[in-house]
C-alpha cells in the first residue's frame, strides 16, 4: 500500500505544522493548484520545500478546478506552473487537470498514484515502531463502567509488525515536572486490544496505511490528540527521550510565502539568534524549541516538550513571522541531552 498527502495551495499557512505532521507518514504528495487562481500563491513555495525538507520524492500537481475557466486560461496556468516547478523537488512530475467537483480525470489520477508512486521496502523484521497522529476516545457520554473502552491511537508503521494482544509503550508519554522544576516523563504501558484499517478488522498490522491501534490505555490520555507526536512500539525497544537537541541545521535563503513591504521580493532568513524561539517537527511531533546557543551550522536547542526521536532524523525548523510560523529552514539531529525513562516492572 502507498501512502500519499494531499496538499491543497490555497494559502492556508496556518496549517503549515499539520501539513508537516502529516508528512512524516507519507510516501508522496498530491500539490493541489486552483485554476482560478494565479500561481505560485505566497505559500507554493514553502509548502514545496516542506515536502523536499521531509523526503518526499514522489509528487503528482493537480490542476483543479479547470470547469471554471476557459481553456486558453487553463493552459497559461499550465506553463506557469511548469516554469515555478523547474529546478525543484517537482521538477519534471506529472501535472493531471482536474474538476474534483465534476471528477474529471479523477480516474487518471487514481492510475497516476498506482503507476507513478512506487511501493517503498518495507520492514517487517525490526521491532515495530509508530508514530502517532490521532488519538481519539471512542467511549459515548454517559456510558456504563463496564461498557467502557481503552483509548484509540491512530498513525502509521514504520517498521515491524503490531499484533493483537502484544504488549506495547508510548514515549515520551506523561510528561510532569518534579520538585526542582525539571521534566519527567513517565511512559505509558499496555496492550494492544484490536487493530482497523478502516473499518476492516486486523490480527495483526504491518508498514504502509494508516492504522488504527485499540488500547487499554486510559481514554482521558488519548482524547482529543493528547497523544499526537507520540512514538508506540514494543516495550522497552524505543528510541530515546530529549528534552535538549543538537542540530546541524540549514536555513533557506529566502523566506518563503512572505513579501517584503512595498516590494514583490521575498524577504531574507535572518541568522538564528540565543534565547529566540522556534517551532519544531519531528516525525508527527510538533514543539516549541528555544535556541541556547548557535555556532556555525550547529544549535543547540532547549525542546519546551520532550520528543522520542533519534540522531540523524531530519527536523523542520520555522520562525513566528507576522503572527503566522514560517518554514526557514531544516537540519539533522547529531546529539542531545537524553531524559531518564522508568522501566516496565
Amino acid at each position: 500500500m502507498v501512502c500519499c498527502m494531499g496538499i491543497c495551495l490555497k494559502g492556508h499557512d496556518i496549517l503549515m505544522a499539520t501539513m508537516l505532521n502529516g508528512a512524516a507518514i507519507m510516501d508522496g504528495a498530491l500539490l493541489l493548484i486552483a485554476s482560478n487562481e494565479s500561481c505560485p500563491q505566497p505559500q507554493t513555495s514553502e509548502l514545496l520545500a516542506a515536502v523536499e525538507i521531509m523526503k518526499l520524492k514522489h509528487i503528482i500537481i493537480l490542476q483543479n478546478k479547470i470547469d471554471l475557466i476557459q481553456e486558453s486560461v487553463a493552459i497559461n496556468q499550465h506553463e506557469s506552473i511548469q516554469m515555478f516547478i523547474k529546478g525543484t523537488i517537482a521538477d519534471g512530475t506529472s501535472l493531471v487537470p482536474i474538476s474534483a467537483q465534476l471528477k474529471y480525470n479523477i480516474d487518471v489520477v487514481c492510475e497516476y498514484i498506482v503507476k507513478k508512486i512506487p511501493i517503498p521496502v518495507r520492514d517487517f523484521v525490526s521491532t515495530p515502531k509508530m508514530i502517532v497522529i490521532r488519538s481519539f476516545d471512542v467511549n459515548k457520554p454517559g456510558a456504563e463502567v463496564e461498557e467502557i473502552k481503552g483509548g484509540v491511537a491512530g498513525g502509521s508503521i514504520l517498521r515491524g509488525v503490531l499484533r493483537v494482544g502484544q504488549k506495547i509503550e508510548v514515549q515520551p508519554g506523561i510528561t510532569t515536572k518534579d520538585e526542582s522544576g525539571g521534566i519527567k516523563c513517565t511512559p505509558i504501558f499496555s496492550r494492544i486490544v484490536s487493530l482497523f484499517a478502516e473499518k476492516n478488522e486486523l490480527q495483526f498490522a504491518v508498514p504502509g496505511g494508516l492504522i488504527g491501534v485499540g488500547t487499554t490505555i486510559d481514554p482521558t490520555l488519548t482524547r482529543a490528540d493528547r497523544l499526537v507526536g507520540q512514538v508506540l512500539g514494543e516495550v522497552g525497544e524505543l528510541p530515546d527521550v530529549f528534552v535538549e537537541l543538537q542540530v546541524n541545521f540549514f536555513l533557506l535563503r529566502r523566506l518563503l510565502g512572505v513579501r517584503t513591504k512595498g516590494t514583490e521580493k521575498q524577504g531574507k532568513v535572518s541568522k538564528l539568534t540565543k534565547s529566540e524561539v522556534l517551532m519544531l517537527n519531528i516525525g508527527s511531533m510538533s514543539t516549541g524549541a528555544c535556541v541556547i546557543a548557535v555556532k556555525n551550522d550547529l544549535a543547540k536547542l532547549q525542546l519546551t516538550t520532550p520528543v522520542c526521536t533519534s540522531k540523524e532524523e531530519k527536523v523542520a525548523l520555522s520562525r513566528r513571522v507576522e503572527k503566522h510560523w514560517r518554514l526557514i529552514g531544516w537540519g539533522k539531529i547529531q546529539a542531545g541531552a537524553v531524559i531518564e525513562i522508568p522501566q516496565a516492572v
